[in-house]
């Protein structure tokens, strides 16, 4: 197997023991790129001989001479970041997001960006500017989205991990779709400073720049690399919250609730055994495991709706006046469904402002006693490219119901992380969700990290 198919940690460990140096680990990856992305679509901006030079130049610290990748929503200095629209084409940042120095700062050599639906705006990762991004496990699908680009990436080793971000599941739901490891963190724990566009109004809270990897191990290793130096002093969501070491002993003293599903939206049979699976090794492992589901989902799935689709689609309506026919069929649906509900007026945005308190209140009410959440990801597998509506249980189900199960969290603020677990019956990547309070970050890896104990990642196919 590929070095470049290793753990990020097993990579810098090779390094550190002079097993590889960092200019021949970059040449593994800059390989795997050039065979495998004219096939997956997933980075759009990639110069080998600059990334080689990086190589020869890096600096000593935690990341030193590890590749990676940022998605083209995080500014990179030098780097096409134009979030995935032709409105946008030719757009490079002349200074690094706060995320991105930090990585910088921590010796590590940044391949290039990576592909993203227009605007963000969607859970399938495809644009008229460089088309769909495949997914590695099957081409013929979608690597998901926003950070469909970064997630293909990482689970081929095109790259040893990277930055994405997640509004409503844009790190989570792609780390299902490819059998890789995502953390959407706490907002402020990792600077949001250089997001494009910027994460402010409900963004703030909705909102998170998060590490994507191969493994709990190396999303471990970039949270703590990027989130110690602290808070932001520019990012009004930071908060002064040191790094934590959380030991597996305390873990065992709290309890873990479960659900397969939310009682509104069915999930794949398949899912289904993978909650159970992740919350069984859990047990095994002397875990307090109980089943619990939260009473106030569906307040909190209609509030994020409102924020994330309705206000979303007004944030950007100034930008894309008058320019409607350079938008992609994605962004467009995207628009369809924020168009075809009431108009928000002052009152009514006021009443959500308001109501999200008053919900958030309730759930993590209900997280005192349960303060980790193990769930799905999503109702389904990687869909196929351009589908919308499946049959599931029975049921019709459509497009952003489907992907509910990570919307809650990011109107609460929480982290929440991504492991693999189980396949379809198509053989594709099924994953299970890790969700904590607010601020609890450590504690989500550290039980994420045992849920992976006996599962994790496998190589796709393609690989």
């Amino acid at each position: 197997m590929s070095v470049a198919l290793f753990p990020a940690v097993e990579q810098l460990a090779l390094l550190h023991q002079r097993k590889i140096s960092p200019l021949e680990l970059v040449d593994e990856h800059i390989a795997r790129i050039e065979r495998w992305n004219p096939v997956l679509n997933a980075l759009v901006d990639f110069d080998p001989d600059r990334a080689r030079q990086q190589a020869r130049d890096a600096r000593s610290g935690p990341l030193s001479g590890l590749p990676l990748t940022v998605k083209a929503s995080i500014s990179t200095k030098g780097y096409r970041c134009e979030i995935g629209s032709v409105l946008h084409r030719g757009q490079i940042p002349q200074k690094d997001a706060e995320a991105v120095a930090r990585l910088r700062d921590a010796g590590a050599v940044i391949l290039g960006t990576t592909n993203c639906p227009e605007l963000l705006m969607a859970y399938e990762t495809d644009n008229l500017l460089y088309g769909k991004t495949n997914n590695p496990w099957a081409i013929e699908r979608t690597a998901g989205g926003s950070s469909g680009g970064e997630a293909a990436a990482t689970a081929a080793g095109l790259s040893a991990g990277g930055l994405g971000s997640d509004s409503g599941g844009s790190v989570r739901e792609p780390a299902h779709f490819t059998g890789i490891c995502a953390l959407k963190p706490t907002p402020g724990r990792i600077p949001a400073a250089g997001h494009l566009p910027p994460c402010t109004g409900p963004f703030s809270t909705l909102g998170a720049i998060g590490p994507m990897a191969r493994t709990i191990a190396d999303v471990n290793l970039l949270f703590r690399t990027i989130a110690r130096p602290g808070p932001h002093p520019a990012d009004p969501s930071g908060a002064p919250v040191a790094l934590r070491d959380i030991s597996i002993t305390d873990t065992r003293q709290i309890q873990i609730g479960w659900f397969e599903d939310d009682g509104l939206t069915p999930v794949t049979p398949e899912t289904r055994l993978a909650v159970r699976a992740a919350a069984t090794a859990l047990e095994r492992q002397g875990f307090r495991v109980r089943p619990f589901l939260p009473s106030s989902l569906e307040a909190a799935r209609k509030l994020w709706h409102i924020f994330f689709v309705q206000c979303g689609a007004m944030f950007y309506a100034p930008s894309i006046a008058g320019r409607m026919q350079e938008l992609s069929p994605t962004f467009r649906g995207f628009l369809e469904i924020a168009n075809a509900q009431p108009p928000l007026t002052a009152e009514s945005l006021l009443q959500a402002w308001s109501d999200c308190d008053v919900v958030r209140s309730q759930i993590l009410a209900e997280m005192q006693d349960f303060p980790v959440l193990l769930l799905p990801v999503c109702s389904i597998p990687a869909f196929r490219h351009g589908e919308r509506e499946w049959a599931i249980e029975g049921r019709t189900l459509h497009y952003l119901d489907a992907m509910r199960y990570t919307q809650w969290f990011n109107l609460l603020a929480a982290p929440a992380a991504v492991v693999p677990i189980g396949r379809s019956t198509e053989g594709l990547p099924i994953g299970v969700q890790i969700a904590g309070r607010p601020f609890t970050d450590e504690l989500v890896l550290t039980i994420a990290a045992a849920v992976e104990n006996e599962f994790g990642y496998h190589p796709p196919p393609l690989s």
